[in-house]
């Protein structure tokens, strides 16, 4: 089979591939991947995540405000995975630091450098639970026999990050972003009743994003990779390329956003974290 830019593409190749055939949420992935999904999004649950951590979702409920609750949010990943705020591990019984795994320090990797390792597990997380394949990883991810596909396998189940639990972390942070986006706070970066938010990214081509169709010089269907980073600031995301994507996002596809955890350093480039598939998109220059 051929790209729309006529490069021949593997049709068992992650470029071709729509994702896994199951996945963790209340939608298969070969829906959630696809354009008509963005249009008219339904909300998404990873597994029994808000059950097993109900308590935590009551308390957040009676919360005053952001601060209030994104601190009940984080002391509670660390009572549970044992992990510090400040990235640097835990302490075991014998008061020696060790170090565990930690969605903190995934998030700080990611937005240093979304193709090193922390952003294989994130990636790797994203396929695991919404069961869509990634497209890139330091290159594009042609074929699953290549030594690209190799490396991001590698790096996505190196123990120096993929442990203590980190998916089960990543699916706490996803569902706490969720409850903080309908719970509707007067800073929340949409109305709790929006199911969509236009975000913006800059790129100098599309090597990362394999074109499923260009319809016209102004608008193209990307497949996105399965985690991509958009910012709210257009301004912001023209430092990032010569051309900008515009994409109306739908708001179950946002992992993480700028203010969820407001004691934290992610804020400086508006950064969003979106899960993936086929977006049509807006395609301008600077």
């Amino acid at each position: 089979m051929r790209d729309a830019n006529g490069r021949v593409v593997d049709p068992d190749s992650p470029l071709a591939l729509r994702g896994h055939r199951t996945n963790l949420l209340n939608i298969p992935a070969t829906v959630l991947c696809g354009e008509a999904y963005n249009d008219e999004p339904r909300r998404l649950r990873i597994g029994d995540t808000r059950r097993e951590h109900a308590a935590l979702f009551e308390a957040l409920d009676e919360s005053p405000d952001a601060l209030t609750a994104a601190d009940l949010f984080q002391r509670h990943m660390a009572a549970t995975f044992g992990v510090n705020p400040d990235f640097s591990g835990s302490e075991g019984p014998d008061g020696k630091r060790r170090f565990r795994a930690s969605y903190l320090r995934l998030l700080k990797g990611w937005m240093f450098d979304s193709n090193q390792a922390e952003g294989a597990v994130l990636k790797g997380w994203v396929e695991s639970r919404f069961g869509l394949l990634p497209t890139h990883h330091k290159e594009p991810l042609r074929r699953f026999a290549s030594d690209a596909w190799t490396a991001y396998g590698e790096e996505k189940l190196s123990t120096r990050f993929h442990n203590n639990n980190i998916h089960l972390q990543l699916d706490l942070l996803y569902e706490y972003c969720q409850w903080t986006i309908r719970r509707g706070w007067p800073d929340a970066p949409m109305p709790n009743w929006a199911s969509h938010i236009r975000l913006y990214r800059g790129v100098n081509n599309f090597e990362e994003h394999h074109i499923v169709a260009r319809p016209d010089k102004r608008t193209a269907v990307l497949r996105l990779n399965n985690l991509s980073s958009f910012s709210i600031q257009r301004d912001i995301a023209g430092q990032f390329g010569d051309y900008i994507l515009d994409a109306w996002v739908p708001v179950p596809k946002l992992v993480f956003f700028r203010d969820l955890l407001p004691r934290y350093p992610f804020r400086g480039e508006g950064e969003y974290l979106v899960v993936g598939g086929d977006y049509r998109v807006g395609v301008s220059l600077l």
